[in-house]
């Protein structure tokens, strides 16, 4: 497919992940059951989950964009309390990983209401270290000491992750850089701001059950 080509159909609105798969698939493994495939089927695979992670961050970028408008009952929508909460992370002086999870520690808001902290912290995991996937994994529950009193539930539930190695480091995120970024008058930086950090971070996994050891 030519560049012309790719243009016009982005002209006509066709989605973009319908358009990338399109035009980087090209060589296709040749089986129709996994256990059918051979060694140049899973090269040709293995080849183009390689190809991804050149994009994965943009995807990453894409979701987070669809926080904006979301308000969910608060002042400010998803996306802003993101914003905020990388912002606050950065002016304390913590590293770019560190700020990255606090950009996109609620990124499942929106598509898993009931668990997004753990999605957050599986979609980080191949890339982050063990404390800062712990403190993402478990920010919903530490969040919950602020409010669970007010829906009937424990708010010292955190209480039983107190002998983790991460448990205060997890406490000081909730409580540094989480809950109180709700502030519709707060200056958090641009989304454009942390792009950089999200590609860097993304661009290659540091553990992955598809990594050879």
């Amino acid at each position: 497919m030519s560049k012309q080509h790719l243009i016009c159909i982005v002209g006509v609105g066709v989605p973009y992940f319908l358009i990338y798969n399109f035009y980087m698939t090209e060589d296709r493994a040749k089986f129709t059951q996994m256990k059918d495939g051979d060694a140049e089927d899973y090269s040709i695979i293995a080849a183009s989950n390689a190809e991804d992670y050149n994009h994965l961050a943009d995807k990453v970028l894409d979701h987070l964009r669809m926080l904006e408008n979301d308000y969910g009952g608060f002042q400010v929508d998803r996306l802003t309390h993101c914003l905020q909460t990388a912002t606050r992370a950065y002016r304390d002086g913590k590293n770019s990983e560190y700020v990255v999870c606090a950009l996109i520690h609620d990124i499942g808001d929106n598509l898993a209401p009931a668990n997004h902290a753990e999605l957050a912290a599986t979609i980080l995991e191949p890339f982050v270290s063990e404390e800062n996937y712990w403190i993402v994994k478990h920010h919903g529950i530490f969040q919950g000491y602020y409010f669970f009193e007010f829906l009937g539930l424990d708010k010292n539930m955190r209480d039983k992750y107190s002998d983790s190695p991460y448990f205060e480091s997890c406490r000081e995120f909730c409580e540094k850089y989480d809950q109180n970024s709700f502030d519709p008058d707060y200056d958090s930086l641009d989304l454009d701001f942390f792009i950089p950090m999200v590609k860097d971070l993304f661009k290659k996994p540091k553990k992955s059950i598809y990594l050879q050891s």
